[in-house]
């Protein structure tokens, strides 16, 4: 029974984290900000936050250190919508697996534009009869 309220409250909080981040945050160091998922503790004391961040590694950072300096927001944000008795404690971690699949991506693009050009299409060359 506990875990399927966990999930209910990690769906909450991530939820309210995304709409705050879009909607009412007003740091401008947090920016192309993605919560991807959220894990909460089993007694929902802490939770985990994973974001995506969409830039260099200098956007990262500069947006992981605007969430750590908003966490007291955000927190304030969840324990209005939670009516639960201990406001979970945010942490946020930096999830690259968006970048990571982007970065696969382009790779096998380049892949396949290059195995287009090693191999010639049947109507490029004439067929020798023999």
């Amino acid at each position: 029974m506990t875990s399927r309220r966990n999930a209910k409250v990690a769906q909450a909080i991530r939820e309210t984290v995304s709409t705050a981040i879009l909607f009412h945050l007003r740091d401008p160091r947090v920016q192309h900000v993605t919560v991807t998922r959220v894990e909460v503790a089993g007694d929902l004391r802490t939770a985990r936050i994973y974001v995506s961040v969409r830039g260099d590694e200098r956007t990262e950072s500069l947006s992981m250190h605007g969430l750590n300096s908003a966490r007291g927001f955000l927190q304030s944000r969840i324990a209005d919508r939670l009516k639960i008795r201990h406001t979970p404690v945010l942490r946020f971690i930096l999830d690259d697996g968006i970048k990571r699949s982007v970065e696969a991506a382009e790779i096998i693009s380049n892949m396949l534009n290059e195995a287009d050009c090693d191999n010639p299409s049947p109507g490029e060359y004439p067929i020798e009869h023999q």
